[in-house]
């Protein structure tokens, strides 16, 4: 499983479907939502503005999946 690094408490689940690679495009998060294609910890999730923290795996159906790691 790839993972994400991040320097805050949170960073918005559009961000980190971006910063992995997962999407293309910002806009592309409003389908896969409304598909129920993008889940947050084995949930689908619903908001593209959910805050997503260390730990947490979000996964992209049929594409991969990342965790969120705090960056030392």
């Amino acid at each position: 499983m790839n993972k994400v690094y991040i320097h805050t408490e949170f960073i918005k689940l559009q961000q980190v479907l971006k910063l992995a690679g997962l999407i293309d495009q910002g806009s592309d998060v409003k389908y896969f939502l409304s598909q129920g294609k993008v889940l947050v910890n084995g949930e689908v999730a619903t908001e593209r503005g959910k805050k997503i923290r260390h730990g947490d795996i979000v996964e992209l159906k049929g594409v991969g999946s990342v965790e969120v790691e705090l960056e030392a």
